[in-house]
């Protein structure tokens, strides 16, 4: 399976299909061309406030919250089932339903948020220490890019200055038309949300290590407000971030 993003489709019939513990899950399914094959899954976790890290999610001696009294859902895993639909998505109209469905659920529920990775930040990172591109950061952030040029963990780079790294590689590296250098911060950001907050050591795994030291971040979707981050993004390219977020740029 794979992880992808992208538009719905007039003959996709959104249903939920039950729950797996304390995290419910949704699918796509297209009648009846595709019978009951699911196009595309979100794995969503209820808690009681924004995690800042994949494993005790993931933890199969978790501690488990009954969904009624969640204040919080968790998308951590959008994943394509059908490998003749690799690279287009769904994504972003599936979260959509799927919070809808949540909230007329779960009255409880107060926000939305994501669990994201960063599968484009080591690269981005080690290209600019090539490239002697470091200029525009401050020391302390220059030192921590070389340092972290040739670490598979991040071991011994303080917690603080990866985080300090990872605000700025998101908010400040762009690609040629201005959109943030990061493929799934641009999937996101096009949907309306706000660049909520950012966690170092968030995932141990060997994949996350290697594509960004073990950072993940959490998206929030505002359904009250998600028009204007949508717009700003779209006409601007102005990424909304919380003021957590704006602290680690100074």
């Amino acid at each position: 399976m794979s992880k992808t993003q992208g538009h719905p489709s007039t003959d996709l019939v959104f249903i939920k299909v039950g729950r797996f513990e304390q995290s419910p899950y949704f699918d796509f399914y297209n009648t009846p061309a595709l019978s009951a094959e699911p196009l595309i899954f979100v794995e969503v976790a209820m808690t009681a406030d924004i995690p800042r890290a994949i494993t005790p999610i993931l933890a199969k001696q978790r501690q488990h919250l009954n969904p009624s009294v969640a204040t919080t859902a968790v998308f951590y895993s959008i994943s394509n089932c059908q490998k003749g639909l690799q690279g287009i998505s769904f994504g972003n109209f599936l979260i959509k339903q799927v919070m809808e469905e949540l909230r007329h659920e779960f009255t409880n529920l107060s926000q939305f948020v994501t669990l994201s990775p960063l599968p484009e930040m080591c690269h981005w990172v080690r290209q600019q220490v090539e490239k002697n591109k470091l200029s525009k950061m401050s020391i302390a952030l220059q030192e921590t890019a070389r340092s972290l040029y040739n670490s598979k963990d991040a071991i011994g780079v303080d917690c603080g200055l990866l985080e300090k790294l990872t605000a700025w590689y998101l908010l400040k590296a762009k690609k040629s038309d201005s959109s943030p250098f990061d493929y799934v911060s641009r999937f996101h950001l096009g949907n309306g949300v706000c660049l909520e907050q950012i966690n170092s050591q968030a995932d141990p795994s060997e994949s996350r290590l290697e594509s960004s030291w073990g950072v993940m971040v959490n998206y929030l979707y505002d359904l009250s407000s998600i028009e204007h981050p949508h717009e700003a993004f779209a006409n601007l390219k102005t990424i909304i971030c919380s003021e957590t977020v704006q602290r680690l740029l100074k």
